[in-house]
């Protein structure tokens, strides 16, 4: 698996990191990822996918409902959002490693109050796999080298760093995906009685 520290810690770019990587990688590094969250999720009930964790800093800042912005994530809504943003990112590179210009989003993201089983979760995974393999099959065998900025905290980029992108956002969530999965574990441990 990538390793983004030096690149949240802004000692080099996606673009830096992804130069040198082949569509083939990619899809190895899709399937790590995938497998890493299938990993992580492995022991999880159907109980641990609904239940609303501890988490003090809970700040959405782009929630569709207000009042949504200051929610813990359940580990459904992290699977649905992880996987969503994996697979724009993905969308996004296959635009590009065809020479087309980038205009808005490619976003659909499952809604998370619907994903209430491991069984689910599983299958929302393998269906990003499946997705994001797609995409990368788009691109043609000399893909372009067209770059675009999505925001003044990427700088430029091209196809193989926005796919990059998308496999940074969901390693963004794994630690907050064990945390879930402790306070699931945690929880389902029987209470002792308080001694007279």
């Amino acid at each position: 698996m990538l390793n983004f520290t030096p690149i949240r810690e802004k000692k080099t770019t996606y673009l830096e990191v992804s130069k040198a990587l082949t569509p083939k990688q990619l899809h190895k590094l899709a399937d790590e990822m995938i497998d890493t969250l299938l990993k992580i999720i492995a022991d999880a009930k159907d109980r641990d996918v609904v239940v609303v964790p501890s988490d003090p800093q809970a700040m959405d800042t782009f929630a569709a409902k207000a009042e949504d912005k200051g929610i813990a994530w359940t580990l459904g809504h992290v699977i649905v959002h992880a996987t969503a943003s994996s697979e724009e990112s993905a969308a996004l590179s296959s635009v590009l490693a065809r020479g087309l210009s980038v205009e808005g989003r490619s976003r659909f993201e499952t809604p998370w109050e619907t994903v209430k089983t491991v069984s689910q979760c599983r299958k929302r995974l393998e269906e990003s796999r499946k997705i994001q393999h797609a995409f990368l099959h788009t691109w043609p065998d000399k893909p372009s080298s067209i770059t675009y900025s999505p925001g003044p905290w990427a700088g430029d980029i091209n196809c193989a760093a926005r796919f990059v992108m998308g496999l940074g956002h969901a390693e963004s969530h794994l630690g907050q995906l064990r945390e879930i999965m402790n306070q699931a574990v945690a929880s389902r441990a029987p209470k002792k009685k308080a001694s007279r």
